[in-house]
């Protein structure tokens, strides 16, 4: 038997083809492929990737197997076509040229790779063809929708909203439906007659309903306010759902991340309204009056103008900023009166952390962190802000302290020539091995290990020179963006203690990032992007380098630390 060490790769897009058991059907031609080449695979070395796209490469089956074959667990790895591999073609040649560097053969059962051009051109037509099919099906996928909700087929919308249940075509002998629950048509009704006729609002229809112990389509007795405005704003509950009420654009840069999720999705997008003329609407069996309707849609346009003429006019200078280190949730502005009487010009305001709600978790709070005084969190912010506008040259500072940790201590430019060398060298040694083994001189087990380890080395080496290179440049950036923040603190300095709420927040946008809150202190997190104004907000991006700091402040006192705090990333 082979000491071989073998590894399966086998992937499916969607929960039909799971269902269908179209995963199994790959799993077992490749199990039949790998003993019929007298191999054996081992039990943990089946890596299966169920309803994930072929267009991304972050999945989870495919990143540990990407990490075993770094590691040299696995020598040989049987796909079933090369686009249950990857859809994309460049994908497709990222991947085998990795497998291939670490020493991994890569086959697939509908054609064997060679090493000649011919093969390799044939590879590259297939992974072409398959991204070609890939966006075919999607642009089909989105035609024979629309066409299907002009044509008042119910199938374009492949799903139904509380109080309906969707019959597929092949469940309605070939015409797919709306069938009425009556359990969840009862509740809806009961949320639009509260709304519209008694004139609540959605928390307080929130709290009937878990009062009443009904339950959500997921089979929970908690409501969200969200859910329940997105029903009353659903015109299938009168008799004409729609299709193409929205669309999906890339994703508007974020304050702070989403709790939980540091990184950005590869698939991140964010979803716009389309305008109401261009919708397509596709008669579905009513629940609701017309009348009845339009009463709970003006009922939440008065409470929506009610709340805003209950407004104080105090903006929340730190609106988007703060964060609970302890839970990770948002922080939000609460208001409470000074004495037991409610008096609108007497009242204290408050930061407080949305896991501290119990009624957002069934219930249950999830942050025990108390309430901050607005007023004081929000003074101590601006302080800190006036005194890095004040104070310029602690950010050339700290960019010359972190350009010389990150080369430990060597100069750019000796550096920089002393890799230069170094890599002129290995090429010199690379080209010669190669000549060498041309020639006859050393044979491919001698030369394969061989030039493995100087491609790695040479690999790391350039690297280090860009990491290098990427520090001169910062360094000879610096003057430029030590420049620019002088001039911008020479522009709002005269005039920071006469801005206004509006001006003050405009500012600390730009230059704080984010403040993260425990029990015992609060850290004020700064970036520092290039300005090309006084409005430091509009020059933010997504994707602009920024120097961070942080800032301790003692919770309890609210006293400033003068010593300059380990930045963050």
């Amino acid at each position: 038997m082979s000491q071989v060490q073998c590894a399966l790769y086998a992937r499916v897009s969607s929960e039909s083809q799971t269902r269908d058991n179209t995963i199994a059907s790959q799993i077992t031609a490749l199990q039949e492929r790998i003993a019929a080449e007298s191999f054996q695979l081992e039990p943990d070395h089946s890596y299966v990737d169920e309803g994930y796209s072929g267009s991304i490469l972050s999945r989870p089956a495919l990143e540990r197997l990407r990490d075993a074959i770094a590691g040299g667990h696995i020598e040989r790895i049987y796909v079933l076509s090369p686009d249950r591999l990857a859809r994309r073609y460049a994908h497709q040649v990222l991947l085998i040229d990795e497998f291939r560097r670490a020493g991994a053969e890569v086959v697939f059962l509908n054609r064997p790779i060679g090493g000649t051009a011919e093969d390799d051109l044939l590879l590259q037509v297939q992974g072409v063809i398959a991204e070609y099919e890939r966006a075919k099906i999607l642009e089909r996928s989105r035609r024979g929708r629309r066409h299907a909700a002009r044509s008042g087929s119910v199938s374009a919308l492949t799903g139904a909203p509380f109080g309906y249940r969707y019959v597929s075509r092949a469940e309605g002998g070939g015409v797919a439906r709306f069938e009425v629950v009556d359990e969840e048509s009862h509740v809806v009704r009961l949320i639009f007659a509260w709304i519209g006729v008694d004139r609540m609002s959605l928390r307080e229809v929130c709290r009937r309903l878990q009062q009443m112990g009904c339950q959500t389509r997921k089979g929970s007795s908690f409501w969200y306010a969200s859910t329940i405005r997105s029903m009353l704003d659903n015109p299938a509950y009168i008799g004409r759902a729609t299709f193409g009420r929205s669309r999906f654009l890339p994703p508007r840069p974020r304050l702070r991340p989403i709790r939980g999720h540091l990184k950005p999705s590869p698939r991140a997008t964010s979803r716009v309204a389309v305008p109401r003329e261009e919708w397509i609407e596709i008669p579905v069996p009513p629940l609701i009056d017309p009348k009845v309707f339009e009463l709970a849609r003006t009922q939440l346009e008065e409470n929506r103008r009610h709340k805003r003429h209950q407004r104080t006019g105090k903006c929340w200078l730190l609106q988007g900023l703060t964060i609970c280190q302890h839970c990770g949730y948002a922080y939000y502005g609460k208001t409470a009166p000074r004495s037991g009487k409610y008096d609108p010009t007497n009242i204290l305001r408050y930061y407080r952390c949305t896991g501290a709600d119990g009624y957002r978790f069934n219930g249950k709070r999830v942050c025990k962190n108390a309430p901050v005084r607005g007023d004081q969190l929000e003074q101590v912010v601006w302080d800190q802000v006036k005194a890095l506008l004040e104070q310029p040259d602690r950010v050339a500072q700290e960019y010359r302290r972190r350009i010389a940790q990150a080369r430990d201590g060597a100069k750019v430019p000796d550096e920089m020539l002393r890799l230069d060398r170094q890599i002129s060298s290995l090429r010199r040694g690379v080209g010669r091995l190669i000549d060498s083994y041309a020639e006859g001189v050393i044979d491919k087990t001698e030369f394969e290990p061989r030039i493995t380890g100087l491609k790695q080395r040479l690999s790391q080496l350039q690297e280090r020179r860009q990491a290098s290179l990427e520090a001169a440049e910062a360094e000879r950036d610096l003057s430029l963006v030590v420049s620019q923040l002088e001039d911008f603190s020479a522009k709002v300095a005269q005039g920071l203690d006469a801005l206004d709420e509006t001006g003050a927040r405009e500012i600390i946008r730009a230059l704080v990032r984010r403040i993260e809150i425990d029990d015992s202190r609060i850290e004020v997190i700064f970036r520092v992007p290039s300005f090309d104004g006084p409005q430091g907000s509009s020059t933010r991006t997504k994707t602009d380098p920024s120097w961070q700091r942080c800032t301790s402040v003692s919770r309890t006192h609210l006293w400033l630390d003068d010593a300059l705090a380990t930045s963050r990333a």
